[in-house]
């Protein structure tokens, strides 16, 4: 607090207020707890006593759980920090609300540690009976909320939380906001008069003007090119699906924004069909392949047609090739084999023509040893053609080593050569060469737990190393070896279930750890 300003009662906390709600309530949360933060009151009426002690001139700080807390082992306990150390609470109340045990402990916490400090409701959905958490209504009490919901308080409601933070009557609130808009309008009516008497003035600041647009779209872009890469590279380590669906969002909405897509630049377009990759890839992992199959449609129509202008382009061949192997890979998931086969041939062949072009080129190589991968993987789950699968999974080790012996300590490149060994392993045991394939899977499991070491915090490396102790276990449980099998799967249950409190949303995460005790029934009487 800076000398000067007023001293209020929530000076003596650290938060003016904790907002309580549900995940499934977050986009209205986040809205509510910028708005709150950034509202100034009317100076006229900072310093005035009130019944929450004197008013100040702005309520921030506030406390919104999902923002504030860094990681932490022991979430419960820095919660209760922040509810012992604000001075109000304020619960947005939902039918998600009323059945989260979460919200409900919240509300308990701070009514029964700070019985004096006001507890104030905010209704998003559902009447009060469906949305009001039983640690709310406790005791027979009828809290008074804000209406949030369509024809509920409209502007109001957030006008009657300030009033309850500061003890200031809604009456004064609403007549200082009057007096706001009046400002505005006047502001905007004398803006528009000057306007007409400038308007030589701006015509020839239009060049300007358009410069410091074409700048002001070059920072959004490198904005979305750091969304594309650094930031969901570090989001996937950690395995928040959640955060990169919101990232996605925002990616994409610029885009929208844009209006007519024909006028968009080359490159502009190019971004936009890796942020609509991005967001399948996304849905993929959740379980949501129409949506998923939407989304990597519309970029490989985009993809197609920028092909299409310059078919020697390399980058542009890259670029479609991803469209294709998306798209193969949700109807894989699917189980549309044939449709499948068609995109990874697809994708493979414009792999090749990438090192035909740029023959050492390791992205190109790289891509070439995936494209083998996935029809690995096809013909592997088809059950088609057992030969033409040990070819191809043999086929993507090769062009992986390739790589791997020019980047020997880059761990994307080993993580990738891992996964070779793990499918040529697998296509051995469909040719009933189990020695061989459990060779290649200690090979496998080596180059994991070499990435897990570099970064034990790392998702991806975590889920691999699940995934390859699992393969071991039934590999090994096969040739006889039922104690070292066991120890395996034990290995990769307590994988699972790490993963999954982690992330509970993710699908794949889930059908792993199904997989796992459906495979080694003991484990689940562990």
């Amino acid at each position: 607090m800076r000398f000067g300003e007023p001293r209020t009662m929530a000076d003596a906390h650290r938060f003016r207020a904790f907002i309580s709600y549900s995940h499934a309530d977050d986009r209205v949360a986040h809205r509510l707890h910028r708005w709150l933060e950034t509202y100034r009151l009317p100076a006229r009426l900072a310093g005035r006593r009130t019944s929450t002690g004197q008013v100040p001139r702005k309520l921030a700080p506030i406390f919104r759980d999902r923002t504030e807390l860094p990681a932490s082992e022991d979430l419960s306990e820095q919660v209760r920090a922040a509810l012992d150390d604000s001075a109000a609470l304020v619960v947005l109340c939902s039918p998600a609300a009323r059945a989260s045990s979460w919200v409900n402990e919240e509300i308990a916490h701070f009514r029964r540690c700070h019985p004096d400090r006001p507890v104030l409701a905010a209704l998003l959905a559902g009447e009060p009976a469906e949305a009001f958490p039983p640690a709310l209504i406790e005791g027979g009490r009828e809290p008074i909320a804000a209406d949030f919901r369509k024809g509920g308080d409209g502007k109001l409601a957030r006008l009657k939380l300030v009033a309850g933070l500061t003890g200031l009557g809604l009456d004064e609130l609403v007549q200082r906001e009057a007096q706001r808009q009046v400002a505005r309008i006047s502001m905007v009516s004398g803006f528009a008069l000057v306007s007409t008497i400038i308007l030589a003035a701006l015509l020839l600041a239009a060049v300007s003007a358009r410069n410091e647009a074409e700048r002001q779209r070059q920072q959004a872009e490198g904005l979305i090119e750091f969304m594309l890469t650094d930031l969901r590279t570090r989001l996937e380590g950690v395995g928040r699906l959640d955060i990169l669906g919101s990232v996605n969002e925002r990616a994409i909405a610029y885009y929208v924004a844009q209006g007519d897509l024909s006028r968009l630049a080359q490159p502009s377009l190019e971004r936009r069909a890796r942020v609509l990759l991005a967001m399948g890839e996304d849905d993929q992992k959740r379980g949501r392949l129409d949506a998923a199959r939407i989304d990597f449609q519309e970029a490989h129509r985009v993809t197609e047609a920028l092909l299409a202008e310059d078919p020697q382009d390399v980058e542009r061949l890259f670029a479609h090739a991803q469209s294709e192997f998306w798209i193969g890979s949700t109807d894989f998931r699917q189980a549309r084999y044939p449709a499948a086969r068609a995109h990874f041939r697809a994708y493979l062949d414009l792999a090749d023509r990438m090192t035909a072009l740029r023959p050492f080129d390791m992205r190109g190589l790289r891509e070439l040893g995936y494209a083998h991968g996935n029809i690995c993987t096809l013909e592997l789950a088809s059950k088609a053609d057992a030969k033409a699968a040990l070819a191809a999974c043999q086929a993507a080790l090769t062009a992986m080593e390739r790589v791997a012996a020019r980047l020997p300590n880059d761990p994307v490149i080993l993580s990738d050569l891992a996964n070779r060994h793990a499918w040529l392993a697998d296509a051995l045991v469909a040719a009933d060469q189990r020695q061989q394939a459990l060779h290649q899977r200690r090979l496998q499991i080596a180059l994991v737990d070499r990435l897990l070491q570099s970064d034990r915090l790392n998702a991806s490396y975590r889920q691999d190393w699940m995934l390859a102790r699992y393969s071991l276990a039934l590999l090994l449980s096969e040739l006889g070896a039922a104690t070292e099998a066991r120890r395996s799967a034990v290995q990769a249950h307590e994988a699972a279930k790490e993963l999954m409190t982690m992330d509970p949303e993710n699908r794949d995460w889930r059908t792993w750890s199904i997989k796992i005790n459906r495979s080694f029934p003991a484990l689940k009487e562990q």
